[in-house]
Formats: C-alpha cells, structure tokens, sequence
C-alpha cells in the first residue's frame, strides 16, 4: 500500500469514527492495544539489564503549588527538567502492557499520579479529550471526565486534514496536577478549570469541577464547533497553563496572549506578543516565567495587580520555514530551567541547516551582550529539528532529534527518521558549553525523561526494517556515556506510534509512554 492509498485510507476510517463524536462513551476496561502484523518476527529483548548508578545533584525546587516533582506533570516539574528522582525499569526481564483508550485514536498525552499512585491522564481522540483517572497495575479506567471538543478536530473532519490534529496542543494537553491532586487544564471553550476526583460512598470514583475561570473576555473564542463550521471571528485556543511561586494560574495562547488568573479574587490580567506564537508549555522559577514564543525566549514576572511583566526578551533564529518534524516555524521546546540556583535556561532554536541548543542566563541584571552562554549544533546537515523539551540534570542537556516525524503516517511501511540524540554540558565557568557523547538512537518524536535515582535515559525508538514491520520499544540510553543499555519491545503497528506524548517514569518504577491508541508499559519482572 503506498503512503498516498494509506492516508486516503486513514482519512476514510476516521471520518467513520468521528460520526460518533457526540455519542457518550461506555464505561472501559484494560484492554490490550492489538499488534500489528510481524510482531513475533522482532527481537523482544536486546541488550542487559543495567545496574542502578544514581545521579549525584540536586533535584530541582519542589514547586509549592505542584504536585510533588516527578508526579506533576509532562515536563516532572516547575523547572522542566524532564527528570525523576526514583528509579525507572532497569531491564531485569521487562514486561510490557497496554490499555487501548478507542479503536482508532485515544493518545493519552499527559500522565500524572495523585498521591496514592493513581494514573491521572488526558487522553486525545477524534472523537474529543476525556480526563481519566487509572489504576496504575491494571490500567483499567476507574472514572472519567469528557472535555469540549477542540475546534481543530471538527475542522479536521469536516475537512478531511488530520494533520491540524497532529499539531495542535491546546484543549488540555499541557495540563498540570497541583499540590490538592486537582488536575488543571484551559479547556477548547477558552476556560480554566480545576479537577478534583474523589471516591463515592459505593466505592466508584468521579471527577468534580471545583472551580471554573472564563477566559473569554480576554481571549477570542469564536471557534468551530459541530453546531457551527463556519465561525466569522477569531479562534485563539489556550495551548497551556502553569502556575506561579505565588499561587496565580498563567496561561498562554497560540496567538502569543498571555495572562494570569488570580484563583483568590478571579481577577484575570492579559499581555499579548505582537504577531508571534506560542505553541510549547513554560516553566516557572521562584522569580520568574520562562516563555518561548516562535520568535524570542522571555522572562516574565507578574506586576502587583497581576498583569504579565516582561523581564527580558532574546531572539533567535528561527529559519526560512516549519520542518519536517516541527508543529511550527520556531523553537520545539518547553524552556528548560537548570543549574545552580535556576540560574540557566535553555531552549533550541529552528536555523536552517543544523539546529542549536541556546543557554542563556536568567538573571535580570544580565547585559544583553552577556546574555547568551552557548550556541551548539546538533545533528545533521540539513537534518535537524526537535519538537520536544530538552532533559536537564545538573549542568547537563540532552537533546533528541525528531527530523522527517509528522504523523502516525510517516513511519510506516519500515520507515525511520535519522534521528540522534545529544548530550551537552556547560562548562562549570559558563565560558561556553562542549558536546559531551552522540547516540545514533531513533526516537522520532516521544518527550524523553531521565531517571536520576538510576543514571538512565528513556527513549521511545524505532529502526526501519526491510520487511516493512512497524516495531517499537523503550530503549535506554547511559546518561553518563550515551551507550545504549537494553530495549524492550513495546508493540508493532501506528497503534503503538508514539505521535509526540511523553514517556512518564511512576513512582513504583514502571515506565508509561502515551502511544497513537492508548498507554502502554513496561516494568521489571523480577
């Protein structure tokens, strides 16, 4: 089947499913996401089980209105790291498993767990984002919650583009569990909303909504919807939120508004960039927010009524054009906040021929001349892009490369990317920054994370095969010299495509990847 005759195809299926976009769905169970054909002709297993080397440092500052670092989020924490302080799988005879969330489509994008260990997740389909709280061991659904459709999904379908889909990160993918176990997201109707899920006196769980901000009066929400496909005004989703040191809620929008909620008095205050976008999350230090919009880093601080002060500003390039691999013409990454103190943040830029990692300092009373550390190039010539965070550890980044990824439609049939992944120190008198290993590891476009309490890196790869098998598997990777340590197969087939959701580390060791139909596993079996 030629990739042509394959998207018609997927375009036909889905058009199928999305007719029961407004039906309520049952109640689900665990159920394994299928395998495609030639699951039982690729390895299960390479490579040996690592023995656990923790990482010397200091995690990074518990956020006091996020959940615990490691529990809250897609990016682990206030400052993005992408790390966890527990032990991931070591590869001591790994099992893996899955839940299949819908027939076609049902990524779960974010995962976080509630002080007991439960999953709490939101989970993209065609059909709508549902918020779903998990029994972490067996995956099975013990309540759910259906978001507002998203205006890309009905305009996907009505115009057979699933690509807006693809590239769109607003509806409450970039969601966050505070200190409460509340989950908080902006949801498609331009709201903020806090989740909290409680137990019933039958012994059933729901979530409840306890609080609700409208956005509206500050940004444009005249969005498509199943009751109205041709809207006459402006759409500006909510692509995430974040809340401060403080306890105020920001949020930022495709259209580069951004603004803050202040969850005692309701007051909403707003600042909007002038003809720039924002499409990737922030992070949040005691003094300040780090934003990337499509063209500069910021610092931002809130001025004493609320309002989004800017502290600094730093362009970049940002090329000629949007790159396989890329949602937009701009920098892929969530700002990573690192170093001693938070001193550093670092982002990558979109130039033309080689990406770089950009390391900057944070500091207010910085000069602009003495703002930016380092600028190293990564990859290939010519094939170079990341659409996901960077992991920092230390004074330490680590980058993946996600050139030639656009969608489930792009590796299948064998196919790979070039792929890469890069280790990148500064150096401890910040004079600059030096390329520290390079792994030639496939990961096209999962966020990847590092468990500090084992020295590993998890990557969620996959090779091309002459023989057309779609297989996957978490991989990882030696953070302290970028060996490869095992694989363990996860699944074959675009089911099992990872389409830019994250791998979570649990805190009982067992690693999530939110995969195209649902989240698998893998966990030690000894």
């Amino acid at each position: 089947m030629s990739r042509r005759t394959f998207s018609r195809a997927l375009a036909v299926t889905l058009s199928l499913v999305a007719a029961t976009a407004l039906a309520p769905p049952a109640p689900t169970l665990a159920d394994p996401i299928p395998k495609a054909p030639g699951h039982r002709l690729v390895d299960p297993y390479v490579g040996a089980p690592a023995t656990a080397q923790p990482l010397p440092g200091t995690q990074p500052p518990q956020h006091p209105y996020l959940a615990a670092n490691g529990r809250s989020g897609m990016h682990a924490d206030g400052w993005g790291s992408a790390t966890y302080p527990w032990s991931g799988p070591l590869g001591d005879h790994p099992r893996s498993g899955s839940e299949r969330m819908a027939v076609l489509g049902g990524e779960c994008a974010n995962v976080t767990f509630d002080r007991a260990g439960r999953i709490v997740t939101v989970c993209g389909t065609f059909t709508g984002f549902l918020v779903k709280l998990l029994d972490p061991h067996t995956l099975a659904t013990l309540a759910e919650y259906r978001l507002p459709q998203r205006p890309s999904t009905v305009e996907a379908i009505t115009r057979l583009d699933f690509s807006r889909i693809f590239k769109d990160t607003s509806g409450g993918a970039y969601s966050y569990l505070d200190n409460e176990d509340r989950l908080v997201l902006a949801d498609s109707r331009q709201h903020l909303v806090r989740l909290a899920h409680r137990q019933k006196p039958d012994g059933s769980w729901a979530f409840t909504v306890t609080d609700d901000w409208d956005l509206t009066g500050h940004v444009p929400h005249d969005c498509v919807t199943w009751t109205n496909l041709h809207p006459t005004g402006t759409c500006d989703p909510v692509t995430s939120v974040m809340p401060d040191w403080q306890g105020r809620i920001w949020w930022v929008t495709r259209q580069g508004r951004i603004g803050t909620v202040d969850t005692t008095t309701g007051a909403i205050r707003s600042v909007r960039l002038s003809g720039e976008e924002i499409q990737n999350s922030f992070s949040v230090a005691a003094d300040g927010v780090s934003i990337v919009s499509d063209h500069a880093l910021y610092e931002f601080t809130a001025a004493a009524d609320g309002t989004p002060a800017m502290v600094w500003r730093a362009p970049y390039d940002r090329g000629t054009g949007t790159k396989p691999g890329s949602v937009n013409q701009g920098s892929g990454t969530t700002p990573d906040i690192f170093g001693d103190g938070g001193r550093y943040v670092a982002i990558t830029d979109n130039a033309d021929d080689r990406m770089h990692v950009l390391v900057y300092r944070r500091g207010a009373d910085v000069p602009a001349d003495r703002r930016l550390v380092c600028e190293i190039p990564v990859f290939a010539s010519g094939a170079s892009t990341t659409d996901n965070s960077l992991i920092s550890w230390g004074n330490s980044l680590v980058v993946e490369n996600n050139y030639g990824y656009e969608n489930i439609t792009s590796l299948t049939l064998g196919r790979s990317i070039t792929g890469g992944v890069t280790r990148i120190d500064v150096r401890r008198d910040a004079s600059g920054c030096d390329t520290v290993w390079e792994s030639g590891e496939r990961s096209p476009s999962v966020v990847p994370k590092l468990s500090t309490g084992n020295g590993l890196i998890y990557l969620y790869t996959k090779d091309p095969d002459r023989r057309g098998i779609d297989a996957w598997y978490l991989t990882a990777v030696d953070f302290r010299t970028g060996h490869t340590r095992w694989k363990q197969f996860v699944g074959t087939g675009a089911g099992y495509d990872n389409s830019w959701a994250p791998i979570t580390l649990g805190p009982d060791g067992t690693a999530y990847v939110g995969v195209f139909n649902g989240l698998a596993s893998v966990h030690d079996g000894n």
